[in-house]
């Protein structure tokens, strides 16, 4: 149960590809990122991406009605059906082919799914069980190009199928006898989007050239005529179609064309078309392509979306121009408009961005923007509330462990950053890059207030900071030299020579002045930072070393080299005392381009990260592979594996040579598939060049940069190629007693409760260790009685719950009394066994100061709120009673206590 650690979230990527949708209230944005897809909960702002994940990267999302389901499908056409109140897949579904875009009708019965040049229309799975969730009602065919958006009736009556040989269809849901399909034109461009008035055929059509056309139509939702069933005898012919599917095919040229037809009743009872008035969007530039719209019936909004990152606000159908601004410098690539109209969600995939605008206050909602390029480096700060990241982009990013978002980015370096951490007190971040600078952050003001540069310019690739804070250093790529500078001063102390190749891993020693160095050299070495600044110890390997690191309580230091073997020593008498072989463990997968098998290449491979666990018993170890290992340090065995992915869209994931796309020429994946794509090089016609050139698709390999333990030892975190996965406990759903007899059942518990033995009733709730029950035993017995007689072993129990329950809790000031009277009454005797405790109190900590930071800006608030009464009361002259004045001291003087006393149990 110790290592029951689960996939529990994805930070550092909000957006990859594919369209956003609003859930019917309105208020969270479901956005896929990579494989997986992620909720942005807007109201209470927390994001949570879900424990499910694709084959593929995801391209599009279709949300039922309801907000119940979802059915997401992969770039290579295989579809989940996912339960969004379960968080779980119901259904799997292969489509054969990429699917261009999935739509629900309104009333929830069917959806529609375009491939190629076909619609396809199912019907959408019920409330009960069903053998196969996906059931073929019809098959639409009618565009020679491929279709590019749906779009239903409000009454699931008819749909819209736009596609790029510039055509729209209209198609009946139900066998109409006055609408079959009708065909639009009118437009010299691909069809990016259409979209129906409320309540009316009525159509708007938008083409990518920036053309909008509104079409209206002679009939109205009420004036379909139902086709009669048709006879047996008359049917005969079309018995193929018993396998659920009808291929409606009608002879081309009456409605499109407008050619008489031999029954002219017919043809003049059918529903018509008429364009009513065609307008064209202001563009800037011959590459302002328009790339995505989305429309709100009620309110008659249009929003259109450009290749250049500016948006449009239209009112329809008059193409009032409302708003227009510019969001980013990349192409938008999908636009969505909550239920009620107010909030507009853009999706721009160039640089993974994603934005929620409120229209009418012309304020951010959201605005979240993940690494450009791959994460290299994370830290925890100290309490584990937040996490910080360093990419290769340059850029430092601040992350909300309880919100999952980021609220802070610090632009200042010049070059990728090489490595990041937070200094003793979690305020200061520091971060080292390659364009030679280590830049201190302070998290108070949000500003950089120290950068610490070498007598010659060099390449930083690790960093390190002692205990106290003060000590930073930094290893260099190119001079082999370590860099020593005072944090209060910001002067270089010192140059650290003896190595004889590039620096890859520093480390210091969370009790002692003790810096630990590893080199390409094959060497680590440890100096004393007291003591001349002199190498204290060489500690000599058989290959190059890549990484260091210190156990939490200073006494072990594990290695990772090149050999792909994981050591550990005794650094006080330069002793080995274990050794790992961890290269059969990494299991690396074959590369598309690979000569050699994956069990082959594997045997190159080896660990480029380590980190140990919160109480030092276990390591956690990943490389250039898609696994995690944890091992058990006293034993020297693997304990478990994780697989952080199953996104065969990137690369070095399959484990085998995939034959089919092996030609007598060589691979296919040799061929760039880019060309004509709209996200690749477009070349329109022979001779014409448009576009860059330069532009590639490729694959990105999966590997694990960096990886970091929580200090509260709930949950550990890896910077992967997808992103920032959080691997946490998932205590609900892990029954762990402790130390349990036949006796100790629920009811014995209350009997025991009910007899008044309270400290016999917590010890038994705790070895039944079910936490409803714990909960109902400690919110039952009386406090003062229980505290002093609880034995030692169950004082850090209780502790630990006391952390948890403030999570979720709303009784903060009870639990702030227990905890405070336990550590009042057990401190000392708790103080002996302080290295093993760490990570509870540390998760103490981190719930007791998140409480603290939301309740004194509330007092704040309050106090402002009464400041300014009063103010604005003197100034209109009113004379206060002596009791307002009274209360209000009252007020201010409770805030301030109630403060203190959380500050105390915090301190």
């Amino acid at each position: 149960m110790k290592f029951a650690y689960r996939f529990s979230n994805l930070l550092g990527t909000v957006y990859r590809r594919g369209n956003l949708h609003f859930t019917p209230d309105g208020n969270s944005v479901i956005s896929p990122v990579g494989n997986r897809v992620t909720v942005f909960d807007l109201k209470n702002n927390k994001s949570e991406t879900l424990p499910l994940a694709a084959r593929h990267n995801i391209t599009c999302v279709g949300l039922s009605p309801d907000g119940s389901l979802a059915i997401l499908v992969d770039e290579e056409g295989a579809a989940l059906l996912v339960s969004l109140i379960g968080k779980s897949v119901i259904h799997q579904f292969h489509f054969q082919k990429p699917v261009h875009c999935v739509c629900f009708s309104p009333d929830g019965r069917k959806f529609v799914i375009t491939k190629d040049n076909v619609a396809l229309m199912y019907h959408a799975p019920g409330k009960k069980r069903e053998f196969n969730a996906f059931v073929l009602d019809k098959t639409y065919y009618g565009p020679y190009d491929e279709t590019t958006c749906i779009d239903w009736t409000d009454d699931s009556k008819c749909f819209a199928v736009g596609s790029k040989d510039m055509s729209t269809w209209v198609f009946g849901a139900e066998r109409w006898v006055n609408l079959i399909y009708y065909s639009l034109g009118g437009h010299k461009d691909a069809i990016v989007a259409c979209f129906f008035e409320e309540n009316s055929l009525d159509l708007y059509t938008i083409s990518q050239d920036g053309a909008l056309c509104v079409w209206q139509c002679d009939t109205d939702l009420d004036g379909l005529k139902p086709r009669p069933p048709k006879d047996r005898a008359e049917d005969k012919n079309e018995s193929i179609e018993n396998l659920g599917e009808e291929f409606i095919e009608e002879p081309k040229g009456e409605e499109i064309h407008g050619k008489a037809t031999t029954n002219e009743k017919e043809r003049r009872d059918k529903v018509k078309y008429s364009r009513a008035a065609k307008y064209f969007f202001n563009k800037e530039g011959d590459f302002n392509n328009l790339t995505s719209a989305a429309y709100h019936r009620k309110t008659h909004l249009l929003v259109t979306g450009f290749a250049s990152g500016i948006f449009h606000l239209h009112e329809l159908p008059e193409f009032n121009l409302i708003h227009s601004l510019s969001i980013s410098d990349q192409r938008i690539a999908t636009i969505s408009i909550n239920s009620t109209g107010d909030w507009i969600a853009f999706g721009c995939s160039g640089l993974g961005q994603l934005l929620v605008w409120e229209w009418q206050s012309e304020s951010y909602v959201l605005k979240q923007q993940g690494h450009f390029n791959s994460m290299v480096s994370l830290a925890y700060s100290p309490d584990g509330q937040y996490l910080v990241t360093g990419g290769d982009d340059g850029k430092v990013k601040v992350w909300n462990t309880s919100s999952s978002f980021c609220f802070v980015t610090f632009t200042e370096h010049t070059s990728s950053i090489s490595a990041v951490t937070f200094t003793s007190t979690g305020y200061v971040i520091l971060s080292a890059s390659l364009d030679g600078t280590v830049r201190a952050f302070d998290l108070h003001r949000y500003r950089n207030f120290r950068t610490f540069t070498s007598p010659r310019p060099a390449q930083f690739s690790c960093l390190a900071v002692d205990s106290s804070g003060e000590i930073i250093s930094a290893g260099s790529q190119d001079s082999f030299d370590i860099f020593v500078w005072s944090m209060q001063s910001g002067r270089l102390l010192d140059v650290l020579s003896g190595h004889e190749g590039p620096i890859s891993s520093l480390c210091f020693n969370p009790m002692k002045s003790i810096l630990a160095s590893a080199s390409w050299d094959k060497t680590v070495r440890l100096w004393d930072m007291f003591d001349s600044w002199r190498t204290k110890e060489t500690l000599t390997l058989n290959s190059d070393v890549l990484v260091v690191a210190f156990r939490p309580d200073g006494n072990e230091l594990a290695v990772a080299a090149l050999d792909g073997q994981i050591t550990f020593w005794d650094h006080e008498n330069a002793v080995q005392t274990g050794s790992i072989e961890g290269r059969h463990d990494l299991q690396m997968g074959r590369k598309e381009l690979d000569k050699i098998t994956a069990k082959q290449s594997a045997k190159a491979k080896s660990f480029t990260t380590l980190c140990y666990s919160a109480d030092g018993q276990s390591i956690l170890a990943g490389g250039l592979s898609k696994f995690v290992c944890i091992y058990h340090v006293k034993e020297q065995i693997l304990m478990k594996k994780f697989e952080i992915s199953c996104n065969l869209s990137l690369d070095a994931m399959e484990e085998y040579l995939d034959r089919r796309k092996m030609t007598e020429f060589g691979s296919m994946a040799l061929i760039d598939d880019g060309a004509g794509d709209e996200d690749g090089v477009a070349i329109a016609l022979p001779g014409v060049k448009r576009g860059d050139m330069s532009s590639r698709h490729f694959k990105p390999e999966i590997r694990v940069t960096c990886l970091r333990f929580s200090p509260t030892g709930r949950s550990w975190a890896a910077t992967t190629t997808e992103g920032l996965l959080i691997y946490s406990l998932d205590s609900g759903l892990i029954f762990d007693p402790f130390e349990l007899d036949i006796d100790i059942t629920p009811s014995s518990v209350h009997k025991v409760l009910s007899q008044k033995e309270y400290t016999m009733a917590i010890v038994m709730a705790f070895r039944l260790n079910e936490k409803k029950l714990i909960q109902e035993v400690i919110e039952t017995v009386p406090f003062d009685v229980v505290c002093s007689s609880l034995p030692e072993l169950y004082v850090e129990k209780v502790l630990e719950f006391l952390a948890s329950a403030f999570e979720t809790s709303h009784h903060l000031e009870f639990y702030l009394t227990w905890a405070q009277r336990l550590l009042m009454l057990h401190g000392q005797k708790l103080k002996t066994r302080s290295g093993k405790l760490l990570p509870m109190i540390q998760f103490l900590q981190k719930s007791i100061q998140r409480h603290f930071e939301d309740v004194s800006k509330l007092c704040e608030w309050n106090r402002y709120n009464i400041k300014y009464a009063l103010a604005i009361s003197q100034q209109r002259g009113m004379k206060r009673p002596a009791e307002t004045s009274v209360s209000e001291e009252e007020l201010e003087d409770s805030n301030s206590d109630y403060l203190m006393e959380e500050a105390s149990v915090h301190s």
